[in-house]
């Protein structure tokens, strides 16, 4: 149970609420232990009015019907009890469920760019859906099913011992074969458990890249395929599923036979002992009582043991990434005012995961206000440079200044605050046109939203639609056409209205005419920002301050349109094959 160490300091952040469900789960269980002992009163009465030690039958019966009363109530109290345990460490369980998931949501808001290359969505969706489901199971009905347990094991073990040690003895003895039973299968039901858990990610990762390109099986008519493929992942995790499931199935009936021997020790031992007068009757009715009392929680054993290990597994998993250490880090708690000069000095960066360098000894400046535009073939380094300016990853070679200050020195909320960022590849959330829209500003106005819209060369599509601006778009946007997913994106940018603009390449999908609208707006709106257009058409960079174009991660040629076009070079030779195809 290392792994579920972790969620120690929710028990002490709930601590109350624990503690007072261990007290309600005592006093009902003690409550509910009375009702054998009464029965054991009873049957004694009964008994020894039979036998003549007693003759006034009305006191008999008043005795009798008075213990009837009593058993009532212990009941009543002990099921009301029983409530508020549940009312305590049940709700306790979701408290801590809810923090866990906020908690894991929040790592995976720190943990950088990198860490999501190397993870599947469905496997991240996993762990804080799946896994902390089995967590929860532990700090709810596993506490308190154990706190039951072992409250009626001590209190009827002691009753019983004080009653008669012989026979407790005898009771008992199946217990040190429980025990050893349950130590050997709760090791197996571990492994299988974190077996079973990593073959549900991967069906969840399955499914969820499924249904991302269902679109790209359907072109392609490769349903079946998808299909067959999903149909043999999900036959193994079947299989890792039944395997576990046969050796939790070994648990119940093994508790059950062990009660039932403990029963059957009690009446024969408690019978012997009844005809050498030793005990009474009744005795062996309280102790049957008992042992019946104690089937379910030894049977829960079974259970809790499960419960316990598939949280260990699911805990160990969730604990590999809430211990991963965020690769950007915010290393300043002082507000930082960002004009928007932008440095690199002999930048050089490499993918870990891929081994890709991506730029070499990249070295410009722009000054607050001016635009940039970046030139370049695919996989030139243009989006690498991007994004490292809204330092999404480090370099390790070079620096990188913000209005003269390293980048790492800077508050890393005020500069991602300062961006407007249009992405390569235009990202819609599941929501209307408008919200999606504010969430470049979320205070923003409808006047500014339909300005920004306006900005974006938009708005003439979307008071088309039926619902307008609040015309809900699918997963990722799928319900608009790629252009109109630019243009959107390109509207939450500018609502934002931040220090540094910066687009990347993300007029690939209008027409040209549509670009030059859009374009003329974004020179008229970033007088005074500092803006980067990444881009292929030299129409989209012409009128920046400075070009800089890239090859293989180094810049070849820097200068303005006019200076370029001069120059023998990739930027005149792409301007003349882009005039001609204009022409053509």
């Amino acid at each position: 149970m290392k792994a579920l160490q972790y969620l120690n300091k929710y028990f002490l952040k709930y601590k109350y609420r624990l503690f007072l469900g261990i007290i309600i789960t005592i006093a009902s269980k003690i409550l509910a232990l009375q009702v054998p002992q009464i029965i054991r009163e009873s049957i004694n009465v009964a008994e020894d009015y039979r036998n003549g030690i007693v003759t006034d039958l009305a006191a008999v019966k008043s005795e009798l019907l008075y213990n009837i009363l009593l058993i009532v109530a212990a009941a009543l109290l002990s099921g009301f009890f029983t409530f508020l345990m549940r009312q305590t460490i049940i709700v306790m369980s979701r408290l801590i469920e809810f923090d866990l998931k906020n908690e894991i949501y929040r790592q995976y808001q720190l943990l950088s760019l990198n860490f999501y290359k190397k993870n599947r969505t469905g496997d991240l969706m996993n762990r804080i859906t799946e896994d902390v489901s089995k967590v929860r199971m532990y700090a709810g009905p596993a506490i308190m099913y154990t706190i039951n347990m072992l409250v009626l094991f001590s209190v009827a073990i002691i009753k019983m011992y004080n009653i008669d040690a012989t026979l407790t003895n005898y009771t008992l003895l199946p217990l040190p074969i429980l025990s050893v039973l349950i130590y050997y299968l709760s090791r197996i039901i571990n492994q299988r458990s974190a077996v079973v858990q990593q073959y549900l990610s991967k069906l969840t990762s399955s499914a969820q890249e499924t249904f991302s390109g269902i679109s790209i099986l359907k072109s392609y008519g490769i349903e079946e395929k998808a299909m067959s493929e999903f149909e043999l992942l999900s036959n193994t995790a079947k299989e890792k599923n039944i395997s576990l499931f046969k050796v939790q199935a070994l648990f119940f009936p093994s508790m059950i036979l062990l009660i039932g021997l403990s029963n059957i020790l009690v009446i024969y031992i408690g019978g012997l002992r009844y005809i050498e007068g030793t005990i009474s009757l009744g005795v062996i009715a309280e102790f049957i009582m008992y042992i019946n009392m104690l089937t379910w929680p030894v049977a829960v054993v079974g259970w809790v043991t499960s419960i316990i290990q598939e949280a260990e597994a699911s805990q160990t998993r969730i604990n590999e990434f809430l211990k991963q250490e965020p690769e950007i880090t915010n290393n300043s708690d002082q507000a930082s005012k960002i004009e928007g000069e932008i440095e690199f000095k002999d930048v050089s960066f490499t993918y870990d995961d891929t081994n890709i360098e991506a730029l070499q000894h990249v070295s410009f400046k722009l000054e607050k206000g001016k635009t940039l535009g970046v030139l370049g073939n695919t996989g030139s380094g243009k989006t690498t440079l991007i994004s490292l300016i809204a330092r999404l990853y480090d370099v390790k070679l070079g620096k990188i200044l913000i209005d003269g200050n390293p980048i790492e020195q800077l508050n890393l909320d005020n500069l991602r605050q300062s961006i407007g960022f249009v992405p390569q590849e235009a990202f819609l959330f599941s929501d209307t046109i408008k919200n999606n829209i504010k969430f470049g500003n979320e205070s923003a106005s409808d006047e500014k939203i339909e300005q920004a819209a306006k900005d974006a060369y938009i708005h003439h599509n979307l008071i088309e639609f039926n619902e307008g601006y609040n015309t809900y778009v699918g997963e990722r946007g799928v319900t608009l056409s790629g252009g109109q997913k630019q243009r959107v994106s390109i509207a939450r940018a500018l609502i934002k209205e931040p220090e540094i603009l910066i687009f990347d390449d993300c007029l690939s999908a209008v027409d040209t005419e549509t670009e030059e609208i859009i374009l003329n707006n974004l020179f008229k709106i970033s007088q005074n920002k500092t803006t980067i257009i990444v881009s292929h058409r030299i129409s989209s960079v012409k009128n920046a301050d400075a070009i800089l174009v890239l090859e293989n991660g180094k810049i070849i040629q820097q200068g303005s349109h006019n200076e370029l076009i001069k120059i023998d070079g990739y930027y005149k030779e792409l301007y003349e094959q882009q005039l001609l195809e204009k022409e053509i």
